[in-house]
């Protein structure tokens, strides 16, 4: 059976001697590295100056990086942060003991919000088109960039699915377990993927990129539905809300999904790209 007993206690990364490179660092360097490739052919197809790609890749990381952590402090350990206000943007914990812990925290829908504050910025003072231009186009390198965080986290052996309760499943043993729980992360990051596919036909095969806002608008609902369907089999994050008929996750999802279908199905000439 597939996933039956597998158990898995990865190193936490590849040790070079002098420095050990993390997993999931590195599929951060990997997901922006295609993304990079990926908006390059787009700008390309699109008559946009190659130039204007590196202030997009450096808006892009920035906003990744800082919203997902701010996401993270403020949607799900407030209570920690409010108390610990350096550790935010440090990677380090500074109570029991000091402690190098790395940038382990952060959340997707933080990410979501910054990378959309950032096209704006981006669109005002380097692109000069509407937000929602580079928006229905950023989105493709986005959900393919999901695909690599997800296998992150499973290298991490965090964001963790519940238990299955039968032979089928991961064993995460690297964080002392010997039972069998879904493996959330490889889910979604193969749901990711579907999503990626989805969104680069829709661009590439179709003229539906020609309508602002489209492709946006499909994205919040496919990779948020996603987000929203596969909580389902996690566990919840924050301890306190496992009794919650949705987690923080799940109602978090829904207004952007609600925005999608806004954004795919409004009607106006003036989403009509000239």
């Amino acid at each position: 059976m597939l996933f039956n007993q597998i158990y898995w206690n990865p190193s936490e990364g590849i040790d070079l001697g002098f420095f050990v490179i993390h997993y999931y660092s590195l599929m951060f360097v990997v997901a922006f590295t295609i993304g990079w490739y990926l908006m390059k052919s787009i700008y390309k197809r699109e008559g946009v100056s190659i130039e204007k790609l590196d202030s997009l890749f450096i808006y892009t990381v920035l906003a990744t990086l800082i919203g997902a952590r701010l996401g993270h402090v403020i949607f799900y350990d407030w209570d920690y942060f409010q108390n610990h206000l350096l550790e935010i943007f440090l990677p380090v914990r500074f109570e029991p003991e000091f402690q190098f812990t790395g940038f382990r925290g952060l959340a997707s829908h933080g990410a979501a919000i910054g990378i959309i504050t950032a096209m704006y910025l981006y669109c005002r003072n380097v692109l000069h088109k509407p937000v929602l231009w580079i928006l229905d186009r950023i989105v493709i390198p986005v959900a393919c960039g999901g695909i690599f965080v997800r296998i992150g986290n499973f290298m991490n052996s965090e964001i963790i699915g519940k238990p299955t309760n039968s032979d089928f499943g991961v064993v995460f043993t690297k964080i002392g377990e010997d039972f069998a729980r879904h493996p959330a992360q490889l889910y979604e990051a193969a749901c990711y993927l579907i999503v990626f596919i989805i969104l680069w036909l829709t661009y590439w095969k179709t003229l539906k990129r020609e309508k602002l806002g489209y492709i946006f608008g499909l994205f919040l609902v496919l990779l948020w539905s996603v987000r929203f369907f596969v909580e389902f089999v996690k566990e919840p994050q924050v301890g306190e809300r496992v009794n919650w008929v949705l987690n923080t996750g799940q109602w978090l999802s829904v207004p952007f999904i609600l925005a999608g279908f806004y954004f795919m199905y409004r009607s106006s000439p003036k989403t009509r790209v000239k």
